[in-house]
C-alpha cells in the first residue's frame, strides 16, 4: 500500500514534535535538577562522603559578683577514630591500648567497629595534653585528637551544694550547673572531613570547621568575701563541737540576694564519686526541714506588734516557768522561769510562757494567716533544686496546744531559707523578697550582659513602724537578752536564738538539739543576715546562744567590714556577765612621746614602728573599743608632722 507523501510529512512533523518535546521536557528536568536542586544533591552527596569530628562548647563559667571563677573549664582532649582510615588494626590497638592503659581486646573492639566514627570511652575521654601529645606521636592514620574540656572547681569544696557538678560528658547533674544547665552548655561544633566509600580521606576536598558556640557565663550574688568567711567560720565550729551537721546562709535583707551559703558536711565537686549520694544531692540550707525553735518567735512577735496585741514596755508579763494551756504544761526553758518581766524581757529572755500569752492575743486565725504571709509553708522560689517547703498544721487540727506550741516554733517544720527570707521581711520595712542567686548572664566573648534577674517583691507583710521596732527588740537580745554572744563592739547588731528538739519516730530525743542563730546588722539600717544552726554539736552545753550566737557574730563582724559597712559609736551597750572579756577604749595617742606611751597604755599591747619620737599615726583611731590586752599598732615620726596630723 502506497502511503502519500502528506501523510508521511504528517507522520514525521509528529515525531519530530515529540522528540521536541521529549528534549524539552529533559532540558526543563536537567536545568531544576542542576538550579534548583544542585545545591542540596550537592550536600547531600558530600555528608555523605564527609566524616564529622565534633568539637565540644566551653561551658559558661560560674562566677561570683566580683568575676572571680567558682567554676570554670580546663582543656581535656579526647580520642576519636574512624575505623576505614585505620591500615593495620591489630597494630593500632597494641599502641593505643599501651598509650591509654586499656585491654588490646577493648581497643581492637573499638578501631574494627562498623561505623563511621568511634570515640574511645572512657580511657580516652578528657585526657591531659601530654598524653594527647604522645598518641599524636604515633603516627596513626584514623586517629584524631578532638578538642574537649572538664568542670574545675579552684576552690575545691567551697560552696560545693551551691555549684553542684557535671557529668563527662559537662552536662549538669546537680546544684546550679543542673539548674541551668541548658544555658551553660552552648553548642557543640565540628571538624568535616570527606572520605569516599572505603573510608579513605578524598585530598582534594578542604575540611570544613564549625566553630562550637560557647555557653553564657553566669554572674552570682554571692559574694566570695563573704563566703570565705563563713566556710572559715564553719570549719572552726566543726573541729570544735564535731557535730552532725550544719547550716549558714548570708543575705541581703533589702532584695533578696544570697551573699554566702555553706553546710556541713561537705564534698569536692571534682570527686563527687568518694561521697555517698546523700551528701551530695541534699543542699541543706534549701532541703532540709526542721523546728525552728525560739528563732520562729520573731514571727509571733512582728504579728503581735502589727496588730497592737502588746505594748513592749507598757505592758508586763510573769512567767512562773511554766504555761497551762487547755490542760497542757508547756515549761519555760528556765526552770522556776522569769518572774515578772516586761514583754520587751520576754522578747529578750526567749520566754516560752510570754510567747504563749502573744499567741493567745492573736488567735488562731490570725496568727497563722501572719505565719503564711511570712512565706511559710510554701516554697520561697529560689533558683536552686530540691527546695522544701516545711509543714505546718493542718488548721482543722489546731487547738489551744497546737496554736501555743506553734506561737515559739514548736510543732511547725520549716526551711533555713524560709527563715531567712522571713526575718528579712521583718526587719528590713516589712517587705518579704524571693531569695535568689543567679545574678546575670554574660556573653563570653564580649563581655556584654545578656539579662540580669532583678529583686521580687512578693507582698507587704508589716508596716515599717512594726518592723522598726521589731529591730529595736531583737537588738536588746544580743546586746542585753540571750543573744550576747553575738555581741560585736562597733556594729548594732540585732538577733535571736534557738534551741529546737530534733524527733525521731514520733518522740523527741534526748540531748540532740539543732542550735541556731539568726542576725542582722546594722540594726538600724540592716544590709545583711546571717543564719546559721549547729546539728548536736558535741562537748557543750546545747543552746543556741553559746553555740551558734558567737559564730553568727564573727561572720558578722567580719562581713560587714568586707562589705565596707563602718563601724560606729553608737549602739546599745552589752550587758555584760562574768566571763565576758573587759573592753577599753583606745586613747587618743596622736602626739605622745615613747616615754608617755608607755604610761599611758598599761592594758593594752603596742606594736610600733617608723623612726622618730612621737607618735603621728594610730590604728584603731581614739575612741575605738577592745578587748583588754588588744593590740595597737602606733607609727613614730618627727613631732611637726604630729601636729599636722591633730
Amino acid at each position: 500500500m502506497r502511503v502519500s507523501h502528506v501523510t508521511v510529512r504528517k507522520r514525521l512533523m509528529i515525531v519530530l514534535l515529540i522528540g521536541f518535546l521529549i528534549f524539552a521536557i529533559i532540558d526543563v528536568r536537567l536545568g531544576y535538577v542542576q538550579f534548583v536542586l544542585g545545591k542540596m544533591l550537592t550536600e547531600e552527596a558530600k555528608n555523605s562522603w564527609s566524616r564529622n569530628i565534633p568539637f565540644e562548647p566551653e561551658r559558661g563559667e560560674i562566677l561570683d559578683q566580683n568575676n572571680i571563677p567558682l567554676a570554670t573549664n580546663m582543656s581535656a582532649p579526647t580520642v576519636y577514630v574512624v575505623p576505614r582510615q585505620i591500615e593495620n588494626p591489630t597494630e593500632a590497638a597494641e599502641k593505643l591500648a599501651k598509650a591509654l592503659n586499656m585491654p588490646v581486646e577493648k581497643a581492637y573492639k573499638h578501631i574494627t567497629k562498623r561505623t563511621l566514627i568511634e570515640r574511645i570511652h572512657p580511657e580516652g575521654r578528657k585526657i591531659s595534653h601530654e598524653k594527647a601529645k604522645e598518641i599524636r606521636a604515633l603516627g596513626l592514620k584514623g586517629v584524631y585528637i578532638a578538642e574537649d574540656s572538664k568542670r574545675y572547681y579552684p576552690f575545691g569544696s567551697y560552696l560545693s551544694h551551691v555549684l553542684g557538678f557535671t557529668g563527662i560528658d559537662n552536662q549538669g547533674l546537680t546544684g546550679l550547673e543542673l539548674y541551668y544547665d541548658k544555658e551553660l552548655s552552648g553548642k557543640k561544633g565540628s571538624v568535616q572531613f570527606y572520605s569516599d566509600a572505603k573510608g579513605k580521606r578524598m585530598p582534594n576536598m578542604a575540611d570544613n570547621y564549625t566553630p562550637p558556640t560557647d555557653g553564657l557565663n553566669l554572674r552570682l550574688t554571692i559574694d566570695t568575701r563573704v563566703q570565705t568567711i563563713v566556710e572559715r567560720e564553719l570549719d572552726i565550729a566543726e573541729t570544735k563541737y564535731n557535730p552532725d551537721g550544719m547550716i549558714a546562709i548570708a543575705m541581703n535583707p533589702n532584695n533578696g540576694e544570697i551573699l554566702a551559703m555553706a553546710s556541713r558536711p561537705d564534698f569536692d565537686p571534682a570527686n563527687y564519686r568518694n561521697v555517698p549520694p546523700e551528701i551530695f544531692n541534699r543542699n541543706l540550707p534549701v532541703w532540709s526541714t526542721y523546728e525552728p525553735g525560739s528563732t520562729f518567735k520573731i514571727i509571733t512577735l512582728a504579728a503581735a506588734l502589727e496588730e497592737k496585741k502588746v505594748d513592749l514596755l507598757k505592758d508586763h508579763f510573769h512567767d512562773p516557768g511554766y504555761a497551762k494551756v487547755a490542760g497542757a504544761t508547756l515549761r519555760c526553758w528556765k526552770r522556776g522561769g522569769h518572774g515578772h518581766q516586761s514583754f520587751l524581757e520576754v522578747v529578750q529572755n526567749s520566754c516560752n510562757p510570754g510567747f504563749v500569752e502573744l499567741g493567745e492575743r492573736l488567735g488562731k486565725t490570725t496568727l497563722f494567716k501572719y505565719i503564711r504571709d511570712f512565706g511559710f509553708g510554701e516554697k520561697t522560689g529560689i533558683d536552686l533544686q530540691g527546695e522544701g517547703k516545711g509543714i505546718l498544721f493542718d488548721m482543722n487540727r489546731v487547738g489551744p496546744v497546737e496554736q501555743a506550741t506553734t506561737a515559739f516554733g514548736q510543732g511547725v517544720s520549716v526551711t533555713p531559707i524560709q527563715q531567712v527570707a522571713a526575718v528579712s521581711a521583718a526587719i528590713n520595712g516589712g517587705i518579704l523578697y524571693t531569695p535568689y542567686i543567679a545574678k546575670e548572664w554574660v556573653d563570653p566573648v564580649t563581655g556584654e550582659v545578656i539579662s540580669r534577674n532583678t529583686p521580687k517583691v512578693k507582698r507587704r507583710v508589716i508596716s515599717e513602724e512594726t518592723s522598726k521596732q521589731v529591730r529595736y527588740a531583737l537588738e536588746s537580745v544580743v546586746a542585753q537578752g540571750t543573744g550576747k554572744g553575738a555581741f560585736v563592739e562597733g556594729y548594732r547588731v540585732g538577733g535571736k536564738t534557738g534551741t529546737a528538739q530534733k524527733a525521731q519516730n514520733g518522740r523527741y530525743l534526748e540531748n540532740n538539739h539543732i542550735v541556731s542563730f539568726i542576725g542582722f546588722a546594722p540594726a538600724d539600717n540592716p544590709q545583711l543576715v546571717v543564719y546559721v544552726a549547729v546539728d548536736n554539736p558535741k562537748g557543750t552545753v546545747q543552746f543556741g546562744g553559746v553555740v551558734s550566737a558567737p559564730i553568727v557574730g564573727k561572720i558578722m563582724e567580719d562581713s560587714l567590714r568586707a562589705l565596707g559597712v563602718k563601724p560606729r559609736k553608737e549602739q546599745l551597750e552589752k550587758e555584760r556577765v562574768w566571763n565576758d572579756p573587759k573592753v577599753v577604749t583606745v586613747p587618743n595617742l596622736i602626739g605622745l612621746t615613747k616615754k608617755d606611751l608607755q604610761q599611758q597604755l598599761f592594758n593594752l599591747k603596742l606594736d610600733v614602728s617608723g623612726e622618730g619620737g612621737t607618735v603621728i599615726e594610730q590604728a584603731p583611731q581614739a575612741g575605738a573599743k577592745v578587748k583588754e590586752g588588744a593590740t595597737i599598732r602606733v607609727y613614730l615620726g618627727a613631732k611637726n608632722a604630729a601636729s599636722s596630723e591633730r
